[in-house]
């Protein structure tokens, strides 16, 4: 399957370039038709990066999907991103979207 320009970006971890697109109207939540979103995209991308090449676990992507206006409560088949961040071992996504969901209901 091809990749959309945003999920391209995001597999790149091309933050100017997603920034780019989202400045000009790209759809933070643009997924594949099955629930596969930008937001879980990053989480599999980082943890992916981590495990694979042993660099330290980071949230870039994953934070600016959120300021960006990412929903980070839309779940795909069930599973809400930050369970599925928690099961895949992006404990820091987790907590991430975790602290950003607890913050934005209190506001």
């Amino acid at each position: 399957m091809s990749l959309s320009p945003g999920h391209l970006a995001v597999e790149q971890e091309d933050l100017p370039r997603l920034r780019e697109l989202l400045d000009c109207g790209y759809d933070v939540e643009d997924d594949r038709g099955d629930g596969w979103t930008l937001l879980r995209h990053a989480i599999d991308v980082e943890i992916d990066g981590h495990v694979q090449s042993g660099d330290p676990l980071h949230v870039d992507v994953t934070a600016f999907l959120l300021a960006r206006g990412a929903d980070p409560l839309r779940d795909a088949n069930g599973i809400p991103p930050a369970e599925e961040a928690e099961t895949r071992g992006h404990w820091l996504a987790a907590e991430l979207i975790r602290a950003w969901t607890s913050r934005r209901a209190g506001a």
